[in-house]
């Protein structure tokens, strides 16, 4: 398999001075299901968000290093030119347009990829395939649906960008086990069946354990332990260490 996202010995910092990652590498291979584990603080949103070129907007930057999409080094283009290349984050907090309704709400993903009625229709089909749940509240607006649902639009809107890495920040925060449940086994579909290649950042090692197949683990800022999702499972040192004790 290519390569499809790659951080080599990347450092990042904010304001110049607040140093948040500190020589990550990282490998992710075209159709991987990745998970970056690691407790609050550890560095994981810096790190999806300097994938995504994110970090100027908040006054951060890389400072050592290098990470490439593609191929090509993402400081090289805008967030909105990586999601049009096929880059899509969702990032942390169930960030939805409150007023809009559903539906709506899942259709701007797809206005900034350019997309035409056909491809929105088909776009809408398969979203509500793949939470039925959305389909039954599709006229609702999402200020008035459950943290559930509106973290279900958050991730449709950005599967309607239709990516070919799909950058998912903390998506179990806040959320009932069930329907933690539900998202994951979505995610897990769709890797499977139409080869999507995930980078999941996660509190919940248990649950992202479960279904991604490789994981890098982060803290302080570094990446100190990365293979297969079901060894670092298996490890019980690992777990009491790292993972809070978490049994998958």
């Amino acid at each position: 398999m290519s390569v499809l996202l790659e951080f080599r010995d990347v450092s990042a910092s904010y304001n110049g001075a607040i140093a948040a990652l500190h020589g990550v590498n990282l490998t992710l291979h075209d159709g991987e299901f990745a998970a970056l584990l690691g407790a609050n603080g550890a560095g994981k949103t810096t790190l999806l968000k300097a994938a995504s070129n994110l970090l100027p907007a908040e006054r951060g930057r890389i400072t050592k290093g290098q990470i490439l999409f593609d191929g090509q080094d993402v400081t090289a283009h805008d967030p909105a030119d990586h999601v049009r290349r096929g880059l899509v984050p969702v990032l942390e907090g169930r960030r939805c347009f409150k007023t809009l309704s559903i539906e709506e709400n899942l259709i701007t993903g797809a206005l900034g990829k350019g997309l035409g009625r056909s491809a929105i229709a088909d776009g809408l089909e398969q979203i509500y395939d793949l939470f039925p749940r959305l389909k039954e509240r599709r006229k609702v607006a999402a200020g008035l649906t459950s943290g559930g649902e509106q973290q279900m639009a958050a991730i449709g809107r950005g599967l309607m960008a239709r990516p070919r890495l799909f950058v998912l920040d903390e998506p179990s925060m806040g959320l009932a086990p069930l329907v933690v449940a539900e998202i994951f086994a979505a995610l897990s579909r769709l890797n499977r069946d139409t080869g999507l290649t995930l980078l999941v950042a996660e509190q919940n090692s248990a649950v992202a354990l479960r279904h991604a197949q490789h994981a890098t683990v982060i803290e302080n800022g570094r990446s100190v332990l990365q293979g297969r999702a079901v060894d670092l499972a298996a490890r019980h040192d690992i777990r009491d260490s790292y993972l809070g004790g978490a049994v998958v």
